[in-house]
């Protein structure tokens, strides 16, 4: 990623302070992160170093105690929770761990349900839905429930929602903690494909360091900050 690289999303000293009785937990500790466009950045750390606090700020799912999230350019705080939750909806798409998939839904009605919310018509919809289905070589199971389709396979359809909106950023919340190591080397070289040849900017939270090498930058973040890497 080159210096002139456009920030996308800037957080900027920020602390999560969360109140427990009569105590304070500081789940983020004056954390100073940048993603840029088109880059794919992978956050590392272990269990209890605020790497879920992290992605909620990252993904604009929550403000800050203090400090300032910005995504393009534009200062979150100032934002109402239906304006942040359009922001939402048109600037990131979501993978998460547990696919969080709607078992009532086929496949290909699970990728438009994003597209519902934004208001797509139907037709729009139906093009969309059947262009990313191709693209995550998922046509023949368009129909299938998700109880119907194997890890990897469910792991491709929520790839494909988070996709249906065009967003600008992608985030991945431990994209392969739920699947077998060859099914989830299966969803990061389509991922990387994916960056590579889309040029879609990716971010990834993980604890594992074999699946955060594929990302271009890893950032390890501990007791709620980023890390220095030593020169």
């Amino acid at each position: 990623m080159t210096s002139k690289a456009k920030p996308l999303i800037e957080i900027q000293d920020v602390w999560k302070t969360y109140t427990m009785g009569d105590n304070k937990v500081h789940a983020l500790r004056g954390l100073n992160l940048t993603v840029y466009k088109g880059e794919f950045l992978a956050v590392m750390g272990p269990s209890g170093s605020g790497k879920s606090t992290a992605m909620n700020m990252i993904g604009v799912l929550d403000r800050p105690t203090t400090g300032s999230i910005k995504l393009d350019g534009k200062d979150i705080s100032k934002f109402s929770e239906s304006g942040l939750a359009t922001l939402r909806g048109k600037k990131i798409g979501f993978i998460f761990q547990k696919f969080n998939l709607i078992n009532t839904l086929s496949a290909k009605e699970n990728i438009m349900l994003p597209l519902i919310f934004q208001g797509v018509n139907a037709v729009e919809r139906e093009r969309r839905a059947n262009e990313l289905l191709k693209l995550v070589e998922l046509e023949d199971r368009q129909n299938h429930k998700p109880s119907e389709l194997s890890g990897g396979q469910q792991q491709r359809v929520a790839i494909a929602r988070a996709l249906a909106v065009n967003p600008e950023v992608i985030l991945a919340d431990e994209p392969t903690g739920n699947l077998d190591s060859k099914t989830g080397g299966t969803v990061m070289d389509f991922l990387k494909k994916l960056h590579k040849e889309n040029g879609t900017t990716i971010v990834m939270v993980t604890h594992d360091e074999d699946t955060a090498k594929v990302a271009e930058r890893v950032e390890v973040l501990r007791d709620g900050q980023i890390i220095p890497k030593s020169k």
